[in-house]
């Protein structure tokens, strides 16, 4: 798809959002045959359908969804390059670029935010992405940092641990295993295991443990966190997840940690870098600020 224009990749984000070719025209000032030309060109590009058809309706098709989440980035990064450049011109702005992997979405933000109360007028972009996509934004300097657990092992990318994230393994309270101690981790092979997609952090932890039994459980596959953990609480099976995420859910009884031998397992938080770059001023100082604060505000977040 490298002859796909800017104008192109406008209108079918447009017709993704909108599902509908109708509120696209309208939303792009455009008549309804144009933007229709316009996605059986990109399709034509693309060597495949990016919707499917049903009556009057239009979804998204697997290759649909691919482009669509490139298009964003793009969007987003033209978006971000516009109000960079104003921002150089005017000299008012400040901006921290920071990723964060999606299970520290819940209770990372506090974190930037008390940051933010000791820097006035500073400007957050913060992108909430899977690990491997925030390295990729890294290396392209779409960010200052990325927050996430597992170090990369890219030698271009600097990684430096700054708190404890320890994993639990969790489930609803009225699961059979919840009143028992001393788990075996065997025990755990008749479970249905909810698990996040290959390549994400918490997915590696549950593979250490869990693919290394002999008689290893039943994967069952979610795309977010938030999606497993109500379905643990809905009582689909049981997961292994950051007790700092799941730490507001067991206090409030949708959750229960399982006393399994061998949990919790000790990971630590990582803010990475591109370390062949000068980090701006405000991301240096927001990278200090996690290395001298962080444990200690995420300190009482693991402990169940």
């Amino acid at each position: 798809m490298k002859h796909i224009t800017l104008r192109q990749i406008k209108i079918f984000e447009s017709v993704a959002r909108n599902l509908s070719f109708s509120r696209a025209a309208e939303d792009l000032h455009l008549t309804q045959p144009a933007v229709s030309m316009q996605i059986k060109q990109m399709e034509g590009l693309a060597g495949l359908p990016l919707f499917q058809h049903n009556g009057k309706r239009i979804a998204l098709t697997e290759g649909g969804s691919l482009v669509l989440r490139h298009c964003q980035v793009i969007l987003a990064d033209l978006n971000a390059a516009e109000q960079s450049l104003a921002d150089l011109m005017t000299g008012a702005v400040q901006r921290l670029r920071v990723g964060l992997i999606t299970s520290g979405s819940r209770f990372f933000p506090h974190m930037i935010n008390a940051f933010l109360q000791q820097h006035a007028g500073l400007q957050l972009d913060m992108q909430v992405r899977p690990r491997e996509q925030l390295l990729s934004m890294l290396r392209a300097d779409q960010l200052d940092l990325a927050v996430m657990v597992r170090a990369p092992s890219l030698p271009s990318l600097a990684a430096e641990p700054f708190a404890a994230n320890p994993f639990v393994l969790v489930a609803s309270p009225m699961h059979p295993l919840a009143a028992e101690r001393e788990i075996p981790v065997a025990r755990i092979a008749s479970e249905c295991l909810l698990v996040r997609e290959s390549g994400t952090d918490t997915r590696i932890v549950a593979d250490d443990i869990f693919l290394s039994l002999s008689n290893p459980p039943r994967f069952m596959e979610l795309g977010c966190s938030e999606a497993i953990k109500q379905s643990v609480i809905a009582g689909m099976g049981v997961s292994l997840l950051s007790a700092q995420e799941v730490q507001a859910d067991v206090r409030a009884g949708l959750l229960t940690v399982l006393a399994v031998q061998g949990l919790p397992v000790k990971r630590q938080w990582h803010v990475v870098h591109c370390g062949d770059r000068p980090l701006p001023s405000v991301a240096r100082g927001f990278r200090q600020f996690l290395l001298d604060e962080a444990a200690l505000r995420l300190a009482p977040l693991a402990v169940l």
